[in-house]
């Protein structure tokens, strides 16, 4: 099957740059190698997602990217500048909707949260915490409580929280896992339409060949243990993508069945 990047990519520059990562653990045991050698590159808007085998040290990699763990060698960068604390252009959304979110803290509070150190205007402030909600489809639910919303629109307040950060780049790991397949259906479009609407380079951990190949621009495979990039595979479904009609296309399905025998492989 021929590929080629992109077209909405071709001259984007990169964002995200892992050279060389590798990640090890020093047990009681000894040395435990995780990540062997990762090279990739994400570029400016696009939206890439990450797969592989369980156990592979997908999250071990998402930590070394987001600065929440060091790297063995190697180096994950962020527009040049070096990864070695979480970057303050990065906003992170986590699986577990229901351990991200405040409990005691209303919707809008939620939002408002990683806001408070950013020093900005009120106006400002307030204008993103309403585009962010509004983005998300929560409009009007500023004063529930996370308690008193779906698993699906939970996940939508932590997406607005990240959103309403505006990082250069949002990671993701697993964020729709915890959710039923319609909800996920519309939060996969609705990442694409956070994609457009404010321009943000994406990189999402998923187990879910189907949501790669549908939301990806580029798939980073990983196999081998320590994990290495076995295959970096770049998809073109143009946009705007929909649930129904790209998921049906020929080429979805060679995508589909092309990254689930690598994984097999890998595993």
């Amino acid at each position: 099957m021929t590929r080629s990047t992109p077209a909405h990519l071709v001259d984007a520059p990169v964002r995200l740059s892992v050279q060389g990562l590798a990640k090890t653990y020093e047990t009681k045991k000894g040395a435990v190698p995780v990540i062997a050698d990762l090279t990739f590159d994400v570029r400016v808007g696009e939206i890439a997602c990450i797969v592989g085998p369980s156990g592979i040290g997908k999250t071990t990699l998402l930590k070394c990217l987001t600065g929440l763990q060091s790297v063995t060698s190697g180096a994950a960068r962020i527009d040049g500048n070096l990864i070695d604390g979480p970057p303050e252009e990065m906003a992170l959304v986590f699986q577990e909707y229901t351990r991200s979110l405040m409990p005691w803290l209303t919707v809008e509070k939620n939002v408002r949260l990683p806001l408070k150190h950013l020093r900005l205007p009120v106006a400002e402030r307030e204008e993103r915490i309403a585009s962010a909600l509004a983005a998300v489809g929560l409009s009007g639910a500023e004063t529930k409580y996370p308690w008193q919303l779906s698993g699906g629109m939970q996940q939508r307040v932590a997406i607005a929280r990240a959103i309403a950060y505006r990082p250069e780049v949002l990671v993701m790991d697993e964020p729709f896992a915890s959710v039923d397949a319609q909800t996920r259906f519309e939060l996969e479009d609705l990442c694409l339409k956070i994609r457009e609407e404010f321009g943000m380079t994406i990189v999402i951990v998923t187990h879910d060949i189907d949501e790669a190949v549908y939301l990806s621009d580029t798939v980073v495979v990983l196999g081998e243990r320590p994990a290495r990039v076995t295959e970096i595979i770049d998809i073109d479904f143009g946009a705007p993508r929909d649930q129904l009609r790209t998921r049906v296309m020929p080429e979805f399905a060679e995508l589909r069945t092309e990254i689930l025998g690598l994984i097999r492989k890998a595993g």
